[in-house]
């Protein structure tokens, strides 16, 4: 069989025109980067802005392995099989971060017959983006260092520095470091973070924002320090507004692509679930569903995690309203739940599944479930998810989409086309605004998790009278947690019960919109695993690239 990187240089792309024109869009509404790759003009928006909506599909999964489930192949197979039966489509998956290219789970563009492409380039650097919100958001690190060492008019506290630096590399030495040592000439010395890129709050604006003054209008919020009379100093009042927009002008534009068969995709914005909101731009995704009659897009992790952010996030600052919910599962995960590797181990590991299914069932949105098919599976394990899901009434297909593209996902794309015809989304979010900011933290843990309580550090406590006092306690809370497990360890595998998650300290994303409550040992910055991915790269003299 070949490999993903064969498959995809063996693939015959159009030309990006083409790409758009089929999107309906005009030759005039994209700048090409390069032959097979554009950006998409915020005047397309303002032609189509007063479309019909056509059909919002979220694709999730259940806690995945370290390798991850398939989901953003599964997003691309159902797009490519929708397109085959005939219907209008496009999707909107995240842009790939170096640190998960460089370290466990390699690239983010899909897998054999059902990728994103140009790949390499969308795996490496692609148009810029990350490297633009890596530069902004630096930037505006530098302003305030660079305002403390010319007197600091503002009295700001170098003790009490928020605005952290960031890369998109796992860097795990960074996590904690000292800044500004070597005398007067060389700043105040301070201790700073470093966050990975996708963790940044610039990467959530650029994603959560809908114009260019809807950006402006966030940045200036940010808080990236407080005085020493413990008052909030933001990104507007360093006069850094105007130097960040200009940085990011390109980047708030959609980045089209395509797939192996030719349907239209953006690959725009890439905030992690587990410790940012998980899901592509908002203004690729209300641009798509004014081009297509089915859109599809995915969401970071499991449903606790990215499809829980999307919902109660991105469709409350968006106005959407999803439609259908298609639920990935394999069965290397439900073993890994199961704590064994043959079908009883399948058996077990449903527990997991069924707890996802609960959780969609609360947002009130139809759902079927996709198993993502591996070459290892066996048809009796199969047949154990396949018998699971008909006890649940919940519809179930086999995507086979890896190795036979769109054609491998008809059974799929059949089913929810049924299902979103004959049964209406009642999609409503998981809580209110009003409400303190405990129990918006609560529900979610007690409602998705399935905590018995939550229990919060010192800190989180002065974090939480803080935002009182700001006046932030009526955002959305944005949790960050580990990816692996339903809890907050992530060990605690399968359907956990009676486990407390534990809140250690609250940051404030005040421009992006959102609260983010730390949990557990969860790190914006990453770390490398002891055989990174980067030691299988290499480039051969024809400046050809391998995986």
């Amino acid at each position: 069989m070949k490999s993903d990187v064969e498959i995809a240089r063996s693939a015959v792309l159009r030309p990006i025109e083409e790409v758009a024109v089929a999107a309906g869009l005009k030759k005039s509404e994209i700048v090409r980067w390069g032959e097979f790759k554009a950006k998409v003009s915020l005047k397309a928006w303002k032609r189509v802005a007063s479309n019909k909506d056509g059909k919002l599909i979220l694709v999730t999964t259940i806690n995945p392995t370290p390798e991850g489930e398939g989901k953003t192949t599964v997003t691309i197979g159902l797009a490519q099989a929708l397109a085959r039966l005939g219907k209008r489509v496009m999707l909107g998956i995240r842009e790939p971060s170096l640190g998960p290219m460089m370290g466990r789970k390699g690239g983010a563009t899909g897998g054999g017959y059902s990728q994103v492409v140009p790949m390499e380039d969308i795996n490496l650097h692609f148009t810029g983006d990350m490297h633009a919100v890596t530069s902004a958001h630096n930037l505006l690190a530098s302003l305030l260092d660079n305002h403390i060492h010319h007197g600091n008019v503002f009295h700001i506290d170098p003790r009490y520095i928020t605005w952290p630096r960031v890369l998109d590399v796992s860097d795990r030495s960074l996590r904690h470091v000292v800044v500004g040592l070597g005398g007067p000439t060389s700043g105040v010395p301070h201790e700073v973070e470093f966050s990975i890129t996708p963790a940044s709050e610039i990467m959530a604006i650029v994603c959560l924002s809908q114009s260019i003054l809807d950006l402006k209008e966030r940045l200036k919020q940010v808080i990236v320090a407080y005085t020493y009379d413990d008052e909030p100093i933001t990104a507007g009042q360093l006069r850094a507004v105007g130097a960040i927009s200009v940085l990011l002008r390109d980047t708030l534009k959609p980045n089209l692509v395509q797939t192996i068969e030719g349907v239209p995709a953006f690959v725009h914005g890439g905030p992690f679930a587990n410790i940012a909101h998980g899901t592509s731009s908002l203004i690729s995704t209300k641009m798509g569903l004014k081009l297509a009659d089915y859109f599809v897009t995915e969401a970071g992790f499991g449903s606790e995690l990215g499809a829980e952010k999307f919902f109660d996030i991105v469709c409350r600052v968006g106005g959407l309203k999803p439609d259908a919910v298609v639920l990935v599962v394999s069965i290397r995960a439900l073993k890994r739940h199961g704590g064994g590797d043959d079908k009883d181990a399948v058996e077990k590991g449903l527990c997991n599944l069924e707890k996802h299914m609960e959780n969609i069932e609360l947002f009130g949105v139809p759902f079927v479930v996709a198993l993502n098919r591996f070459q290892s599976d066996m048809d009796d394990e199969i047949e154990v998810v396949e018998r699971f899901c008909e006890s649940k009434n919940v519809p179930f297909a086999v995507a086979d989409v890896w190795r036979h593209g769109g054609e491998g996902g008809i059974e799929l794309a059949g089913k929810l086309v049924d299902l979103i015809h004959n049964k209406r989304s009642r999609f409503s979010p998981l809580y209110d605004l009003s409400p303190p900011v405990k129990d918006k933290i609560e529900v979610i843990a007690k409602e998705l998790y399935g905590a018995k309580r939550v229990v919060y550090t010192v800190t989180a406590e002065h974090d939480i009278r803080l935002c009182e006092r700001l006046g932030l306690d009526s955002l959305p809370v944005c949790i960050a947690k580990t990816q692996y497990s339903l809890s907050d360890d992530p060990l605690l595998l399968g359907r956990p019960e009676g486990f407390k998650v534990t809140i250690r300290e609250i940051k404030f994303s005040a421009g992006a919109g959102f609260l983010v409550p730390m949990t557990g040992k969860i790190t914006t910055m990453p770390g490398l695993p002891r055989k990174p991915h980067a030691e299988k790269m290499d480039l051969d003299e024809q400046g050809n690239i391998y995986f």
